[in-house]
């Protein structure tokens, strides 16, 4: 969920429960003194570890007082029209002093047609550069034309949209300033260590410049924003109004752009998103360069590789990423990229899983040479591959929809029923109890190939279950096509 939703009412009010019920345990134990009773003088000495406690909690005074002037709101306002339905009837007379507020209250204007309405967006940025360069979130631009910004003290400048991207979620726009203007720079999110110290600043529903703190929960988090989810989770509270902030190490760097939260209940829960600077760095140098991003393309449909298919594959371990599709005439198929190989290196660096492929990937500049080494036939093969540039909408083959009524053949080691049809294999019916059905195979899925070979009629599916298992592996690899994608699925061959 964007960060629209969430509050710190609650927590702030535990916490003051919490300082009330400490002080109360407090003056419980301390001695009574006073007007109240004569007793000898409190002995402060053991008093002194906490205070000095206490002095080496940390302030970040000095480091806000630093970034704060860089850190600023932005305002978006947009006229928004929309088709309306004819409104009711006019219920009072003419001339009659509720006419016009009746009117008023209509969707649509005196010549019915739909009324415009004003629509506002607040969010936050932050300065890269003296001369007025802001990076914000694309959510929060969104479709507006007219963009001010609003500094920390109060001023409020035009702003120019300079380029976004909806797949990172960033935008950049700029300021015009006769002086230089206050800014912070990118800082290596690399570095960051869950534990870190963080602070968030931003304009939370509003208010202004607000900072919180608070640390890394995590990395490498996927929310499913997009292609290229790699998020830094921290437990500053970020709210509506945040989106577009900054998140700074205790140094003042800029480590991630705060984007998103997860919030079950709309409450504030302490789960909050950054963009990692490692990746928005990239993406603002190319929306400065050239207003929009261009990224590589291989063109292939990648998915995790687990223990199962690692172990169908004779691989040592998961990792890399399973090719389970190949687009025509992509940059892969020219250069032999098959359905079923596992990319493990992409110039020389080790791929961990998708996300690592998929951004490693679009990293790469178009048009340039690459060298892939992938998993084949149980060995590693290197292909060299020329890399494509990223289309707008991507397209691959979609299987139609499977023939009719054809006689089924059963494998039961698998729990599926099969049948020919004009599109090949097509699974007829599933055991509800089956290890295909727990891991999402249904009716309608056409199998493509079992361990890496070509599936032509359903006999071929039960030989190639039938092989794996003299083998004695412990399971299967079916690659299955269902609507527009193609996936690898391995099914268990123990018996439960």
């Amino acid at each position: 969920m964007r960060n629209g939703r969430d509050t710190t009412l609650r927590p702030t009010l535990r916490l003051t429960a919490l300082a009330f019920a400490t002080a109360g345990a407090l003056a419980l134990a301390a001695p009574v003194t006073g007007a109240f009773a004569e007793t000898a003088p409190l002995d402060t000495r053991s008093a002194a570890p906490a205070a000095n406690a206490l002095e080496r909690l940390p302030s970040f005074a000095d480091l806000v007082e630093k970034v704060n002037p860089a850190v600023v709101s932005i305002r978006v306002d947009e006229e928004v029209s929309a088709t309306a339905p004819a409104g009711p009837e006019m219920p009072f007379p003419p001339g009659s002093p509720f006419e016009k507020f009746f009117r008023d209250l209509q969707p649509q204007g005196p010549n019915g047609k739909p009324r415009s309405r004003h629509a506002t967006a607040l969010g936050s940025g932050f300065l890269i550069s003296a001369d007025g360069y802001i990076v914000t979130n694309n959510h929060v631009v969104g479709d507006g034309k007219d963009i001010t910004v609003i500094r920390d003290d109060g001023s409020e400048m035009k702003a120019e949209l300079i380029g976004k991207d909806a797949k990172t979620d960033l935008a950049l726009v700029k300021v015009e300033s006769k002086k230089p203007l206050p800014y912070v720079v990118f800082g290596d999110s690399e570095n960051v260590r869950v534990g870190d110290w963080v602070l968030a600043v931003g304009n939370p529903f509003g208010l202004g410049g607000t900072v919180t703190t608070g640390i890394v929960s995590a990395r490498g988090r996927e929310i499913g924003a997009g292609p290229y989810d790699d998020f830094i989770q921290i437990d500053a509270s970020i709210n509506k109004g945040n989106s577009g902030g900054p998140t700074f190490d205790v140094h003042g760097n800029v480590v991630g752009v705060n984007t998103a939260i997860f919030s079950p209940t709309g409450g504030s829960v302490g789960i909050g998103f950054a963009i990692p600077s490692s990746i928005a760095k990239s993406v603002v140098a190319q929306l400065k360069d050239k207003g929009t991003v261009t990224r590589g393309w291989l063109g292939v449909t990648i998915q995790q590789v687990d223990d199962e298919v690692a172990s169908s594959l004779s691989l040592d371990k998961p990792r890399g990423a399973l090719v389970a599709q190949v687009g025509e005439g992509s940059p892969a198929e020219k250069a032999g990229v098959r359905t079923g190989d596992v990319i493990l290196d992409v110039n020389g660096k080790k791929m961990e899983d998708v996300r690592a492929v998929s951004r490693t990937v679009a990293d790469l500049e178009p048009e340039s040479n690459a060298k892939l080494v992938v998993w084949r036939d149980g060995r590693e093969k290197a292909i060299a591959v020329r890399i494509g540039v990223f289309p707008e909408n991507p397209q691959m083959a979609s299987a139609s929809e499977p023939g009719a009524e054809p006689e089924a053949v059963t494998t039961e080691s698998l729990g599926l029923a099969l049948a020919d049809s004009p599109d090949g294999v097509v699974v007829k019916t599933v055991d509800p109890a089956s290890d295909a059905a727990e891991k999402g195979i249904q009716p309608g899925d056409i199998v493509v190939k079992v361990s890496g070979r070509d599936v032509k009629k359903p006999a071929d599916v039960v030989s190639g279950v039938e092989e794996a298992s003299k083998a004695k592996k412990s399971s299967v690899l079916l690659l299955l096509r269902s609507e527009n994608r193609q996936r690898f699925v391995a099914l268990s061959l123990q018996k439960s």
